[in-house]
This record gives C-alpha cells, structure tokens and sequence, in this order.
C-alpha cells in the first residue's frame, strides 16, 4: 500500500535510493568531487564531508545474486548482505569511489577489506576503523584514536586537510539532516502518516548517497509537502515495527504494506539507529564529540558488551510513541549476533503481552511463498484478522 505522495523531491529520493550510482554523485564527480564509500554506519560521515568528500554508503541494492562473491565467503558462515554488496564491488559497480572505508563491525563486515584487497577489484585507498565492543568512556577514547588516525590518513592520501572549523560545520549539517529524518519518522506516529514505512526507507536510504547539503535542502522540501498534504483516510490492519541489522531495500516493509500493514517505525541499521540522536556541537574538539555520539550516544549493535538495554530501552519507546501493535525481528541467516538480540527480545517483548514475528531470510527477501504467508498470518493475528 502506497501512501500516494506525488513530490519531485520524493521521487527523486526512491530513483537515488534504488539503484547504486545516480545523477546527483555523477554531478558531484564531474566537478572533480572525491567519492570514499563506506559500509557500517558507525564510520562518521562528518569526518569526511569534512575534508571536502562525499560519503557514500556501500550497500547491495538491486542485486540478485552474490555471484563472485561466493569464491571469497564462505555462505554457510556469512550472511548474503555481505556477499550481496560485495558481488556489487566485483561487478564494478563501485568504481566510481576513489576509496573506501571498512567499518569494523561484525566479522562478515570486516571480511570485505580482507577480501577486496586480494580480488581483481583493486582500488587504492582502502582502510579500516575498528568499532569498540563496549559503551563506555575508555572505548570512546580508542575511537577518538582510531578517528584520529583515520582523519590524518585521508589528509594525507587526498591532499586535503581537516580542521576544527570544517569539522564543526559537518557536524552541524548531519545534525540538521538527523533532525529532519527524525521529523519524518515523526509523522507516521499519526493514525493516518502521510507516508509509509517502504516510503520512508527509500528517503533515508538516499540521504547516505548523495552529497549532504542537497539531500538536506530536498528532505525540507519533502516535509514541507507532507505536512501539509491532505491524506486520504486509509484502514492499516496492524501498525508494525521491524528491528534487526541493517536492510537497505524496502522488500520487508513492501511485503508488510502489500497484505494491509503498516511499518510505522524501525531499529536497523539503516533507519532509526542512523538518525539516533546528535553530536555535541560545542566543546573544545570536534573528533571526540563525534567518538563520544558514536560510541556513548547512539544504540550499539548487539555484539557490544551492554548493548541490550539501550537496544531495549528505544525499542519499547517507540512502541508506545508510534502505537506498534507487533514487532517483526528480521534477520539475515547467519547473523548470530541480532539472532540472540532478537531471542532476549522476545521474552521481554511477550511478559509485555507485545506479539513479535521472528523472520530469517536471505537477501533480498522473497516476497512470494512462505515469507508473505508468515507475514500475512503475523498480520491478521495481531489486527483480530481484519486485514
């Protein structure tokens, strides 16, 4: 079920969101732009607008096979998003990054740079930050080094030089970017959002793919329609909300919203975990109020020592902010860390009396056959079958 949002700058947002280059990075590197692409979203998009580069997320979309990338994993251990995305790399749909940045998050993650190093796919500048296993100050003083390192690397290999003052000024812009995806999250706790969850996805998925200031000035354009379109009453049988790692197509919530969902609000990766919060923008130094959010602010993945009751702390929040009538733990096989996230949360989510719908899937999602009839069950159970 589509919302029926007819905006210039929505549909631009879903042609970005849905494929891998698009005009607006083509534009960019035509005016002799530098692109260094990125896989988890803990690595700070504002250390790099900072030294003048645009951030882009390295993601699968679009894809239908891991291809090559099955001689470099191991399938049975690694999950197919990882594969996915790095079958893109080998096709050459990447070469348009002059570099690239490998989160070190969970261990299929971290495999990409081992195994981009060794493959036909060679690029010059590829590097690595490691992403604490816990919250607390003394894992945020080893980012704040492995932030510091990072910065002075991409100084070095790109001619640029990063200072406080440029700094400071991309922490203010992707502060105003979160603030305003936020306001857009915002509008689906109404009974009748103006725009859907599959919707949603697309606006925040491209909001990692395009130079920041003009995804910035197009999302305010965005919410400016929205508020005040005039929607159409529509009947939704179930407000759902999807928790797991990072998804970066809409085939989940296109599935929840085709059987008479509706996918109000998320925790993954690429949704409400990325626009968790802000960064400080005052202090004495702006790297280590970026290590501070990164590492103390934002909701850790699962595999972090003391993860779980930040994780379960925003979970039940949004449930009760956006009205969440059942929650779909989505999980690509293989991913053992948000599998146990999931399991303890469905313990507390049912001594809550909160119906949760545990889905492990490969990528993409198969939006026929077994998947969509667990969904569709899932959905008339909690809706009394008033679908």
């Amino acid at each position: 079920m589509k919302s029926g949002i007819t905006s210039d700058s929505f549909e631009k947002f879903v042609t970005i969101a849905g494929s891998i280059m698009n005009p607006s990075v083509q534009k960019f590197k035509d005016g002799g732009g530098k692109i260094l692409g990125y896989t988890c979203s803990f690595v700070p998009e504002e250390l790099i607008i900072a030294g003048g580069i645009l951030p882009f997320r390295i993601r699968a979309t679009g894809s239908e096979s891991a291809g090559r990338a099955d001689d470099y994993f191991e399938s049975a251990n690694i999950c197919s998003l990882i594969r996915h995305t790095f079958g893109k790399v080998l096709n050459g749909e990447y070469d348009f990054i002059d570099g690239a940045v490998i989160g070190g998050g969970c261990d299929g993650n971290r495999h990409i740079l081992d195994n981009w190093g060794k493959s036909p796919a060679k690029i010059e500048f590829l590097d690595r930050i490691f992403i604490p296993h816990a919250s607390n100050e003394l894992a945020a003083e080893y980012f704040l080094g492995q932030l510091s390192g990072l910065k002075s690397r991409i100084e070095d290999y790109f001619g640029v030089t990063v200072t406080d003052e440029k700094l400071w000024s991309a922490i203010r812009l992707c502060n105003e970017v979160r603030e305003l995806q936020r306001e857009l999250y915002g509008l689906r706790s109404s009974d009748n959002p103006p725009i859907t969850g599959s919707e949603t996805v697309a606006v925040i998925v491209a909001g990692s793919s395009m130079p920041k200031e003009e995804y910035r000035d197009d999302l305010k354009v965005l919410l400016a329609e929205l508020r005040s379109a005039k929607v159409p009453d529509k009947k939704y049988a179930a407000r759902v909300m999807i928790v797991g790692p990072g998804h970066d197509d809409t085939s989940m919530s296109d599935i929840v919203e085709e059987l008479g969902g509706l996918v109000v609000n998320d925790l993954t990766c690429f949704g409400g975990k990325v626009i968790f919060g802000s960064v400080t923008e005052d202090g004495p130094d702006p790297l280590k109020a970026i290590a501070d959010y990164q590492v103390l602010t934002r909701p850790f993945c699962p595999k972090n020592l003391g993860a779980h009751p930040v994780i379960n702390k925003e979970l039940f929040y949004k449930i009760k902010e956006f009205k969440v009538d059942g929650i779909i733990g989505q999980i690509f096989l293989c991913c053992d860390t948000w599998g146990g996230e999931v399991y303890i949360l469905n313990k507390e989510l049912r001594a809550a009396g909160i119906p949760l719908l545990r889905i492990e899937r490969e990528y993409p999602a198969d939006s026929s056959g077994q998947l969509r009839t667990r969904v569709q069950a899932f959905i008339e159970t909690i809706s009394g079958g008033a679908v």
